[in-house]
C-alpha cells in the first residue's frame, strides 16, 4: 500500500499548534534558555503549549512502555510530516531544549477518573498525567537555565489544552457489563462526579503556575459510527440519550469554567464547544465540504464503526469528504475547522474569549 493510503495521526491539538505556528510562539523565553537574544518587538502568543486528554490528543505517549490496545502505531494511521508537533511525554528524547515549548501528555483510552479505560490496557488518566507534568516542570527547573521570574512567566504565558471526558461515557458509564458506575449514579450526578474530579485536577495545575487554561467540550458522541454501529440506530440517526449524557456534562463544564474565572481573575478559563460545531457540520456538511457523516472512512461492520480501523485495512480513498476518520475519530478535516473555531471563532464557538484573544492577556 502507498504513503497515500494512510491517514495522518492529525489531532486537534496539531491543528492548533499549526494555526499557532503560523503566527508565532513567543521566542522570549526559549531564546533566555538558549542563550541568544529575545526577539524584537511585542511578545506573540504562547511561550508553550501543554495538552492533556485521551485518543483526540495523544501523539505517542501508548506506543511507550505501556501495554495498552489503544494505540495508533500502525498503518494506516501514520505519523504527520512537515507539520511542528510537540514531543509526547513518554518519548525518551522528550528531554532538555525539546520540550521548551510543550510537551503532549495525552493518553488513548484516558478519562478523567482513573479507572476509566481499563479494559483497553494501560494508559495515563488525567492524574497520572499531571503527575507526568509536574515531573517536566521539574526538569525545567533544575536542568534549565532559567530563574523563578522567568519560570514563572514562562508558565503564566503557557497554554494548556485539556480534552477529556468522551472515555468517561463510552469506555465507562455506557459500558455496564464492564464498569457499575451507571447503576451507582443518575445521569446528572456522574457528570457532577466527572466535573468535580476535573476541577481537582485544573486547581492542581494551577497551583504550579499555570494560568491560560483551554477546555474542550465532549462532542456528540451519540452521532459517532461507533456509537450509531452498536446500539443499532435507526436509518444512522444518532443516538439521543447518548447525546443527552454529554450535554449534562457540557453545561456543567462551561459553568466551571465562569466559576474559575470569578475565583481566580489572574487566570483566564476557556470552554471550547466541541459539541456545537460538530453538530453545525452534521446539520450542514454540504457546507463544509463533507458527503459522508454516518460511517468512518476505516473500520469493521455496520457503518464501519464496530470495531476501529484495523492495521493495514484499506481506507476511504476520499477522505476529505468523510467526517469521521474510524470508529470514533473525526477526519483531519474536521480537526482542522475546530482548531480554526477556537483560535478565531465567536463566544459561541469558544467561550469567553478565543484562543487568539486569549494569547494578548
Amino acid at each position: 500500500m502507498g504513503a497515500s493510503d494512510s491517514q495522518p495521526v492529525y489531532t486537534m491539538i496539531i491543528s492548533l499548534i499549526t494555526v499557532i505556528f503560523s503566527c508565532g510562539f513567543n521566542d522570549g523565553v526559549v531564546a533566555l534558555v538558549m542563550g541568544t537574544s529575545p526577539p524584537a518587538g511585542p511578545e506573540k502568543q504562547f511561550t508553550a503549549l501543554f495538552a492533556f486528554g485521551d485518543s483526540l490528543t495523544d501523539n505517542g505517549n501508548n506506543n511507550y512502555f505501556l501495554s495498552s490496545l489503544a494505540k495508533a502505531n500502525y498503518v494506516p494511521y501514520g505519523d504527520l510530516i512537515g507539520i511542528p508537533n510537540l514531543p509526547a511525554f513518554a518519548n525518551p528524547s522528550a528531554t532538555g531544549k525539546n520540550i521548551l515549548r510543550g510537551v503532549n501528555y495525552a493518553s488513548a483510552a484516558a478519562g478523567i477518573l482513573d479507572e476509566t479505560g481499563q479494559n483497553l490496557g494501560q494508559r495515563f488518566s488525567l492524574s497520572q498525567q499531571v503527575e507526568n507534568f509536574e515531573k517536566t516542570l521539574n526538569q525545567l527547573r533544575n536542568n534549565m537555565n532559567m530563574s523563578d521570574e522567568e519560570i514563572s512567566h514562562y508558565l503564566s504565558k503557557a497554554l494548556v489544552v485539556m480534552t477529556l471526558g468522551s472515555n468517561d461515557y463510552i469506555n465507562n458509564y455506557l459500558v455496564p457489563s464492564m464498569y457499575p458506575t451507571s447503576f451507582m449514579y443518575n445521569p446528572k450526578d456522574y457528570a457532577d462526579l466527572l466535573i468535580k474530579r476535573y476541577a481537582r485536577q485544573i486547581l492542581a495545575m494551577h497551583g504550579l503556575g499555570l494560568r491560560k487554561f483551554f477546555f474542550g467540550g465532549i462532542g456528540p458522541l451519540g452521532c459517532i459510527p461507533n456509537q450509531i454501529a452498536t446500539s443499532l440506530a435507526p436509518n444512522g440517526k444518532c443516538v439521543s440519550f447518548v447525546n443527552d449524557l454529554v450535554g449534562m456534562f457540557n453545561t456543567r463544564l462551561r459553568s466551571l469554567v465562569d466559576q474559575l474565572n470569578t475565583k481566580h481573575p489572574e487566570a483566564i478559563f476557556v470552554y471550547g464547544n466541541t459539541y456545537g460545531a460538530l453538530g453545525d457540520i452534521l446539520n450542514n456538511p454540504t457546507a463544509y465540504g463533507f458527503k459522508v457523516i454516518d460511517r468512518g472512512c476505516c473500520g469493521v461492520g455496520r457503518n464501519e464503526g464496530q470495531a476501529t480501523c484495523l492495521p493495514f485495512s484499506i481506507p476511504c480513498r476520499e477522505r476529505n469528504q468523510y467526517m469521521f476518520w474510524d470508529a470514533f475519530h473525526p477526519t483531519q478535516a474536521v480537526h482542522q475547522i475546530l482548531a480554526q473555531r477556537a483560535y478565531t471563532g465567536p463566544p459561541s464557538d469558544c467561550y469567553p474569549i478565543n484562543l487568539q484573544q486569549m494569547a494578548l492577556l
